[in-house]
This record gives C-alpha cells, sequence and structure tokens, in this order.
C-alpha cells in the first residue's frame, strides 16, 4: 500500500471513530452520525484494498449479479454496505443497537486495515 492510500485509510477510521463518538454525545443527530461514521470505516477499508473507486464498482456488481458468496472479503464487503444503505433508509433507529453496530463495523475496519498496513492503528 502507498502512503497516499494508507493515509486516507488512517484519516477515515479517525474520522469514523470521531462520528460514533458525536453520535453517543449528540443522540438528536445521531441516526445521520451514525451513518456517515459507517460510510468513513468502508472507506476506510476500500482505500487499504486499493483504489475506492474500483472496489465500490466491484462490490456493486457483485450485489447486482449476486456473485459474492465464495469470496469471503467480497461477502464482507457487500454486508457492510448493505448495513449502511439498511441504517440510511431507517427513519427511526434504535440508538443504542446503531451504535453498537456502528462500532463493531468499525472495529471490523481497524482490524481490517491493521492487517493490510502491517502496524496497529492508534485510537
Amino acid at each position: 500500500m502507498d502512503q497516499y492510500r494508507r493515509g486516507w485509510a488512517l484519516r477515515y477510521l479517525r474520522e469514523a471513530k470521531a462520528e460514533l463518538e458525536a453520535a453517543r454525545k449528540m443522540p438528536y443527530m445521531a441516526p445521520s452520525l451514525i451513518v456517515e461514521a459507517i460510510r468513513k470505516a468502508r472507506n476506510a477499508i476500500y482505500y487499504s484494498l486499493g483504489e475506492p473507486a474500483f472496489i465500490e464498482n466491484v462490490v456493486k456488481e457483485a450485489v447486482e449479479k449476486m456473485q459474492f458468496r465464495n469470496d469471503p472479503v467480497l461477502r464482507c464487503l457487500v454486508e457492510i454496505e448493505g448495513i449502511m444503505q439498511q441504517m440510511a433508509q431507517l427513519e427511526k433507529v434504535n440508538e443504542e443497537k446503531a451504535v453498537k453496530q456502528a462500532d463493531n463495523l468499525i472495529q471490523l475496519a481497524s482490524e481490517i486495515v491493521e492487517t493490510i498496513i502491517g502496524e496497529k492503528v492508534e485510537d
């Protein structure tokens, strides 16, 4: 991974964590902040895997053609996309459950980025 993508992946992780923390502190804004946190966690993964626009197209195509069952990485990316879309469409969310789900996705993104860059991501 080059320094450019590494920098963006780490930045998106930091921002995802900050968005989630803001959601905890400002419940009236929680739904949009949670969706934004998940989007930024997803972007961190995309930057760590390669060119984000390319990864996004691969995920969209896999969803359209339902061709992701045999690829665990692609299946994970499709599931993250699905969760993000689901959260974005809900008018009322169970805030506690949504925050927990977003926190789990951010942790997953952190683990993926850490594995790819070969070092621990600071909190």
